[in-house]
């Protein structure tokens, strides 16, 4: 399928590792000029290296900070300074701590609204005025729980879905401008961060990360954690031409794992 990105403009937010890299992967495999962000310069600058080989689009950086509105404004102007406009923007941040709510501090919640909802917020603000120009896709990466709560992930419960009641608002009106914008929340993806999390919740079992990992192994229908490359290739099509009216919609790539209809 040909995802009609060639020469377009992505900016990919949190790309360094992780989920947000392999979305730039791909839309820069499929012919996309993607901009690269995060907090680490190192990082960013041999990513955008190795992506420059490919021979596909072309890929740049800058360092930033989300929970920073000077960052997000300097970030959406170097995207578009850059590569000269913006067609396709993919909000995406690192996953907030774990805890019960009982286990959580008014700093705690705080900083997850920061990172989690008000970042994403931001970023959509500052991106419009060059989407409204030619229209575009926006994609908002969430978690699971947007479908499912998870246990003793509070933050991530309360600021995910609000990522889908802001997407669900601005599908309609943004509507008029041909901007189309939707949610992809990952279930067990094989990351740094769910292999933090089998971590964690293996040391509140008393058993070990491995052990963590088959127990949720056996939730997952298709028996496996995904890769990002799986997810990356969906949420790269959500924000590709090929996708001319899906708005507004929230999806899972699980492997079957969410049981909510």
């Amino acid at each position: 399928m040909d995802l009609q990105v060639t020469n377009k403009t992505a900016l990919v937010v949190a790309s360094s590792q992780g989920l947000g890299k392999a979305i730039a992967e791909e839309l820069l495999k499929e012919g996309a000029n993607v901009m690269l962000t995060g907090r680490n310069g190192e990082k960013l600058a041999k990513l955008a290296e190795d992506l420059n080989r490919l021979g596909y689009g072309r890929a740049a950086y800058i360092k930033t900070d989300i929970t920073k509105a000077v960052d997000i404004r300097a970030m959406v102007k170097a995207a578009v300074s850059e590569f000269g406009g913006l067609d396709i923007l993919v909000n995406n941040a690192g996953g907030p701590p774990a805890g019960s709510f009982e286990e959580l501090s008014d700093e705690d919640w705080q900083n997850a609204f920061e990172l989690n909802l008000l970042s994403y917020i931001r970023i959509i603000r500052e991106s419009l005025p060059h989407l409204k120009r030619n229209g575009g896709k926006i994609v908002n990466i969430a978690s699971s729980s947007i479908k499912e709560p998870l246990q003793g992930m509070a933050l991530s419960n309360t600021f995910r879905t609000g990522i889908v009641g802001l997407s669900k608002t601005l599908a309609a009106e943004l509507a008029p401008y041909e901007i189309l914008i939707n949610t992809v929340g990952p279930g067990r993806i094989a990351t740094d961060r769910v292999a933090q999390l089998d971590k964690i919740n293996g040391d509140k079992k008393g058993i070990s990360a491995e052990e963590m990992k088959q127990t949720m192994l056996s939730s997952i229908p298709l028996g496996r954690y995904g890769e990002p490359e799986e997810f990356a290739r969906f949420a790269a099509f959500l924000a590709s031409g090929a996708n001319t009216y899906m708005t507004g919609q929230a999806f899972l790539v699980d492997g079957g794992m969410v049981k909510s209809i």
